[in-house]
């Protein structure tokens, strides 16, 4: 890019457990309080905000384009365009990236930008027997017709199709999430007791993290429906008494007879949202305001969608074509843990010299990634993956820790289902 996007200022919520804190909120209904919150706090005025751009994967059925429905309950006027992205896992990230874009090509100066997931809210699908039996109901205009076709119901018509199963499977190779993980421990020879320990480690960071208050300055505490007695103000995935033993303890979830790969050692089902305000940097300073950070650069790169997880390695080979930086010019990385085994493999493939000639196109690895460096708060291991949300996260907690410990540069990136990987050079100063 030819100058940086600033990003001004972002917020989060906790995130939460499906199925916990957030169960009852809907995805637009948590963006909206996070989206209110932000401007709130900012020393922008809603009139200034050219447009609101929103990462969301589930896209719930009540609230087609999300991010129109984020900004008119989050304050904004009618008169403000907004427009849903959708990357998968990369959705937050897809968010400030398409801003940038749309911004450096002069079509906005300033954008509300970042992502909502309510994975609890995922439905439960009628399936195809049941769908057709309830669109002949609806059509048949007898109540002897109606009879007729009531008598051919059977109970297995009652199974539901697991909404998130469903959006967690890649319909190309077939596979969900969890078994392409299983495959990459195969490949790189990525035992169990490895997955558990940078399991551990992740919850052991995040808890410590979460203890000291790193994370108070992004989160925005969340009134909880439907009485809003409760105050939500934390994430609720870190363990900080998790051991070895009970990580050992659990069941291969995936591959139930020779796997690895369990519920412990990977990410949660999550809800949460994060929002942002961005700008171009000449533009930020001629407000006069000192962002939170900046955004360098930015690549994405696809990859066989059984291999989905190795997908910052991809990304990451082309960012770094692209910009001339070397891993050793990163001060800190945040690399999503969507599982644990997916990113000890990618240590494994920026490290590997063999890997980068076979599927880079590079002479030399890209260069081992320092685990002293590597999401130093914890990841989503212990705070959970709303995948509309997590790219934006990952930018949120790597900035705000790059300002903490006066460091200059970050590398953010992350695996998407279906093949894919993004990554992001972040800057402070």
């Amino acid at each position: 890019m030819k100058q940086r996007l600033a990003i001004v200022e972002g917020y989060r919520s906790p995130f939460c457990k499906a199925g916990t804190t957030f169960k009852t909120i809907q995805a637009d209904g948590l963006g909206a309080v996070i989206v209110r919150e932000l401007m709130a706090r900012s020393a922008l005025n809603y009139n200034e905000i050219d447009e609101v751009i929103m990462g969301n994967v589930a896209q719930p059925g009540h609230a087609a384009n999300i991010a129109r429905v984020i900004a008119l309950q989050g304050g904004f006027g009618p008169e403000t365009i907004a427009h849903t992205v959708n990357r998968n896992c990369a959705s937050g990230m897809e968010a400030i990236t398409t801003a940038a874009n749309k911004i450096f090509a002069g079509e906005i100066e300033i954008a509300v930008v970042g992502g909502a997931e309510s994975m609890s809210q995922i439905p439960l699908l009628f399936n195809a027997k049941m769908s057709e039996l309830l669109l002949s109901l609806a059509a048949q205009k007898t109540l002897l017709g109606r009879l007729k076709l009531l008598s051919a119901f059977r109970p297995a018509y009652l199974k539901p199709v697991i909404g998130i199963e469903l959006g967690l499977t890649d319909p190309v190779c077939g596979l969900n999430m969890g078994e392409t993980a299983e495959l990459l421990s195969r490949e790189f020879a990525i035992g169990r007791a490895e997955q558990d320990a940078f399991a551990l480690l992740s919850h052991q960071r995040a808890s410590q993290a979460q203890s000291a208050g790193l994370f108070a300055k992004e989160i925005i505490p969340v009134a909880v429906a439907p009485d809003y007695k409760t105050i939500a103000d934390q994430d609720n995935g870190p363990r900080a008494q998790q051991t070895l033993a009970a990580l050992g303890s659990l069941r291969p979830y995936f591959d139930r007879l020779a796997g690895s790969v369990t519920v412990g050692n990977s990410c949660p089902i999550t809800d949460g949202a994060v929002a942002f305000t961005v700008m171009a940097e000449a533009s930020a300073k001629q407000r006069g305001l000192q962002p939170l950070g900046y955004l360098r650069d930015y690549s994405y790169a696809g990859l066989e969608g059984a291999r989905m997880g190795l997908g910052p390695a991809y990304s990451t080979s082309v960012l770094l074509k692209k910009t001339g930086l070397a891993m050793d010019d990163f001060d800190l990385i945040e690399l999503n843990e969507a599982f644990a085994v997916q990113v000890l493999a990618n240590e494994r493939a920026f490290a590997s010299d063999q890997f980068a000639q076979k599927y880079l196109r590079r002479d030399k690895a890209l260069g081992a990634i320092d685990r002293d460096k590597l999401n130093v708060n914890g990841g989503a291991i212990a705070l959970g993956h709303p995948v509309g949300a997590t790219g934006g996260r990952l930018v949120l907690t790597l900035l705000h820790e790059l300002r903490r410990r006066g460091l200059q540069r970050g590398l953010a990136t992350l695996c998407i289902g279906g093949g894919q990987g993004a990554s992001l050079v972040l800057e402070v100063e």
